[in-house]
């Protein structure tokens, strides 16, 4: 697009349109968003407020009234209240894989687009399970308690390599395939279950049912979402599917293991060990404060929610979302939304005399009618609309020689009843 861009929203439309530039956006990030992507949101122009922790809510719904952009991890929570008091939010940046922390059908509804970062920490996450893979084979954790209490206990019951042992990997996405590949490359034997069907990586082979997988393996590593479907997918009767002796790699998301029977398959001895990294309350800040009945189960380690908690990872992160959301500002791209239909048309020329026209709108017959009706007077030099659920986007650029129209255009179509949000730029 030209620069500066100028934009306006239905949220802060004034009377009469008039250019802002980059250094009127806002940008709000918490809880300690890596540098890579503060940088990015700077060198963009906007105005940046970093903090490195979650705010309460009671500050939150404050600072939250006057931003266009807000970058959050996993402890900020996102709820219609709090979104509701946002007076001019465009954007959230899930600075994460996950977004259960956000409210997403009422950011849709509302015309706020969400992007996170999918995979950018995957390879951060398969490593943390083979180095648990290896240490729970060798009760590295027991042995290493027992010597910081002074006992010295040397022995080689039941502790094993890894080589030949099988892995069942629950979820074979980015990070299940890269934990694939790796123990594949250490000489594990890897089958994996999915309700998609999905190219095995190397020698890895998919398996029916997740019955099929439990009773199979040795270890089995979970990475799978939050779903309906996925609640307490791992309960008492799964986990006595599992070979005695077996080994249970939790990463995936909190809810996805009934912890009291884990607990118990831990302490009476039909599980070999756990690594666990996520639960289903997690403490708000860092501290004294971690309730859990794994706490003391044998050859069980507990971790922090610290899976992609590496430099690398947050770095890739920073670049990837701080990006999303300069490109989603600037020129209205939704690709890697998680709540928009994913849309994206070439840059105009620079010298063009292009509006590029932004909207959200109800999924219902008749709109994009209406919208072209209005469109159709200028040329239309690319258009674009797709859908997701309830929710549609549009992005059309027009050649439009008279400024005084762009007032005209918005009002327009602004008065479509369907209408949740509408954006120019030019």
């Amino acid at each position: 697009m030209t620069s500066p861009s100028k934009t306006v929203s239905k949220s802060t439309a004034p009377k009469v349109l008039k250019p802002f530039n980059n250094g009127e956006i806002k940008i709000l990030l918490l809880e300690g968003v890596n540098k890579t992507g503060i940088n990015i949101l700077q060198n963009a122009g906007y105005q940046v407020e970093t903090h490195a922790k979650a705010l309460s809510p009671e500050v939150l719904k404050e600072k939250i009234r006057d931003v266009h952009a807000i970058g959050i991890r996993s402890k900020t929570q996102l709820t219609a209240e709090i979104l509701g008091e946002a007076k001019k939010l465009l954007a959230i940046g899930c600075f994460c894989i996950g977004t259960n922390q956000v409210d997403l059908d009422y950011a849709a509804a509302h015309g706020i687009a969400v992007f996170n970062s999918p995979f950018s920490n995957s390879r951060s996450v398969a490593e943390l399970m083979i180095a648990e893979i290896i240490a729970l084979s060798r009760q590295l954790g027991d042995r290493n308690k027992e010597l910081h209490n002074g006992v010295w206990n040397k022995t080689s019951k039941n502790c094993n390599e890894i080589r030949g042992k099988t892995l069942g990997i629950v979820g074979y996405g980015h990070i299940g395939a890269q934990l694939s590949v790796l123990a594949d490359a250490m000489g594990m034997s890897v089958i994996f279950y999915d309700v998609l069907q999905i190219m095995p990586l190397g020698t890895a082979r998919p398996v029916p049912t997740l019955d099929d997988l439990l009773s199979t393996a040795d270890y089995v590593s979970l990475h799978v979402p939050e779903t309906d479907d996925t609640k307490n997918m791992i309960g008492a009767r799964e986990l006595s599917l599992m070979k005695p002796g077996s080994y249970l790699l939790q990463a995936s998301r909190g809810t996805v293991v009934d912890i009291p029977a884990l607990a118990t398959a831990l302490r009476n001895g039909h599980l070999g060990g756990a690594a666990v990294d996520v639960y289903p309350v997690e403490p708000f800040a860092n501290g004294p404060n971690f309730e859990s009945e794994l706490k003391g189960c044998p050859n069980t380690i507990l971790s922090p929610h610290i899976g992609g908690s590496t430099e690398e990872a947050q770095s890739s992160i920073g670049v990837e979302v701080g990006s999303a959301l300069v490109r989603y500002i600037n020129n209205g791209t939704t690709l890697g939304a998680v709540n928009f239909p994913e849309c994206d048309v070439r840059q105009p020329a620079a010298e063009s005399k292009t509006v590029r026209v932004l909207n959200v709108h109800h999924n219902v017959p008749g709109v994009l009618k209406q919208i072209n009706k209005i469109l159709s007077e200028f040329n239309i030099e690319k258009q674009i609309c797709d859908s997701r659920g309830p929710i549609a986007y549009l992005m059309a650029d027009l050649n439009v020689e008279d400024e005084k129209d762009y007032h005209r255009i918005y009002e327009r179509i602004e008065t479509i009843s369907q209408n949740i949000r509408t954006r120019l730029l030019y």
